[in-house]
């Protein structure tokens, strides 16, 4: 099988009832078209609930086998590999905002902000899961390098399950210089290791604070792990000892931004 082309995407490829919901809420974002079957667009229309998000969009209706050939083609366009979809109902919308590190640098001078980073975490479904939990906790900014991050697939949308309308992404070029510089600005930066020795309840909470999670397989890297005031642990309390890192990255959050 040959490797799939690089192309520059122009639109995203939504999938998913509550990811596709939030995106219609998501005043920042043009939508090109919906479509979707008839009961799928009902099922959509209770999960807005009286919202009237829907007049002013194209929408198309037809069969699940038509919809699924559609989806199959517009899977090719953007170039990836097509993957049936269970709810048989796709958004075409104008791509996600990401964000450069300025507006991070600029926020945290007015307000205390929540901000989450990730070091290096690939895999779509615990990207996805982080995203989710992130909107879920009221995080500001989540904070990836330029290399080494997870890409914005239809699938890394449905797992999101809209958390992604709500979390402003931040790409940077290199992570530590960025958590040197919002550390010199006052931010307390908490980094997450399972070798460490002290605990979150050590630390104060007041400002702003954000925390940094690694890779599952290594963790944070060396020169992340430079880069932070504080590197805390979650204590076993049973035989197994690590955690999945969107298990961990929720405890993190439960934790670091629950005073916040």
């Amino acid at each position: 099988m040959q490797p799939y082309r690089k192309i520059e995407r122009t639109f995203d490829l939504i999938i998913g009832i509550h990811s596709i919901g939030e995106a219609l809420k998501n005043s920042r974002r043009a939508h090109r078209q919906l479509v979707g079957t008839q009961e799928s667009l009902k099922e959509l229309e209770r999960y807005l609930k009286g919202n009237r998000l829907l007049e002013n969009i194209k929408i198309i209706t037809v069969d699940s086998h038509k919809l699924q050939e559609m989806a199959k083609t517009k899977f090719k366009e953007l170039n990836f590999e097509f993957q049936r979809i269970p709810t048989n109902i796709y958004l075409e919308t104008s791509l996600t905002e990401t964000y450069d590190p300025s507006v991070v640098y600029e926020e945290i001078l007015k307000r205390d902000c929540k901000i989450f980073c990730l070091d290096s975490v690939t895999d779509l479904h615990n990207s996805a899961a982080i995203i989710r939990t992130a909107a879920f906790f009221g995080v500001d900014f989540l904070v990836t390098s330029q290399k080494g991050t997870f890409g914005l697939s239809p699938k890394f949308f449905r797992i999101a399950s809209g958390g992604i309308e709500h979390v402003k992404m931040v790409r940077c070029s290199s992570l530590p210089k960025f958590l040197k510089k919002i550390g010199d600005t006052g931010v307390q930066v908490i980094g997450f290791s399972e070798h460490a020795d002290s605990e979150m309840n050590s630390l104060h909470s007041d400002g702003s604070r954000c925390l940094v999670m690694g890779a599952e397989d290594v963790g944070l890297s060396n020169a992340v792990s430079r880069s932070v005031a504080h590197i805390v642990a979650f204590k076993s309390q049973g035989e197994i000892e690590s955690l999945n890192v969107s298990v961990a990255s929720a405890l993190a959050m439960q934790s670091g931004f629950s005073q916040k």
